[in-house]
């Protein structure tokens, strides 16, 4: 039987350019910031909830409209991927509870990487489930400075290139995708469905935010290569649903409005991540330039 892969990228932090507001976007700064938009939404995006729904087999969106979480359900209780902000962890359990899973079921929570609109919220999960919190080993010194309300970040389980997660008859597989953060990780884990098996993939991000320094990185000399690397990866690696922690990428709104009415799986898409690692690879490239240019000079 013929295996496929999900993806699941997750694109974007909270980091903007700090620039004169009269002074007019450079064409990479203009690139950046239109996929940035794209990506994050609007608050009100970010803080509404969209209806949850099931993906393909054991996998549930549970986020709001514009930050991708996801529910990974078994028999033995289930794995949430990306708390979101600390605002929005109450649309994440509203939405488990909509379709008809316990929040209080969540044993162990992952996420995409060390960027607030991602795991900001991963302490009040662990407060409200008891999940356990298992986080890429590159990016602890980044989650450890995320303390809402003065609550520390949870960190039960450090995880390394390949580790293993296991409940209740799933695997995944963690593998560390630099660039978007030190430790970007990108999830695999195969999903039934329809009596085929789907290999999930699920991406931390290739997304370079406004403000992003690609060149002369002080504090992460390796970051351009790291990006680079990263896009390779995903170049090849087979998959057939493409979806996102930010949702806007794999155009969640007009695939969620196909389900149901007797068509093929909408999210089933393999050449959403083919042209998504383009235009985000076009946009590094358009930004390296810019800042080689302007350090050369």
């Amino acid at each position: 039987m013929r295996k496929h892969i999900i993806l699941i990228s997750a694109v974007a932090g909270l980091v903007a350019a700090q620039r004169n507001p009269s002074q007019p976007l450079s064409p990479a700064q203009a690139m950046a910031n239109e996929l940035f938009r794209k990506a994050v939404g609007t608050p009100e995006q970010m803080n509404t909830a969209f209806p949850p729904y099931k993906v393909i087999g054991n996998v549930y969106y549970v986020g709001p409209e514009s930050l991708g979480s996801y529910l990974i359900t078994t028999p033995e209780g289930h794995i949430l991927i990306n708390s979101d902000f600390e605002r929005t962890v109450p649309i994440i359990r509203e939405s488990v509870e909509k379709l008809g899973f316990k929040f209080t079921d969540i044993k162990i929570l992952l996420g995409s990487h060390a960027h607030g609109d991602h795991m900001q919220g991963d302490a009040m999960v662990k407060e409200m489930t008891g999940a356990k919190v298992m986080v890429m080993e590159e990016d602890v010194v980044e989650l450890m400075k995320m303390t809402p309300g003065g609550k520390p970040h949870p960190l039960d389980r450090i995880l390394h290139d390949g580790d293993q997660v296991k409940l209740g008859g799933m695997t995944l597989t963690a593998h560390l995708t630099p660039g978007h953060s030190k430790g970007c990780t990108t999830w695999t884990f195969p999903v039934q469905d329809g009596g085929k098996t789907y290999q999930v993939l699920i991406l931390g991000s290739v997304g370079v935010n406004p403000g992003f320094v690609l060149v002369n990185n002080k504090d992460y000399p390796q970051i351009e290569s790291d990006y680079r690397h990263s896009f390779e990866v995903l170049r090849a690696t087979h998959y057939d649903v493409f979806l996102a922690s930010h949702p806007a990428f794999y155009n969640m709104t007009e695939k969620y409005a196909k389900l149901g009415k007797g068509g093929p799986n909408p999210f089933i898409d393999p050449d959403g991540v083919k042209a998504h690692v383009a235009e985000e690879e076009k946009v590094l490239n358009a930004v390296v330039a810019e800042q080689k240019a302007a350090a050369a000079h």
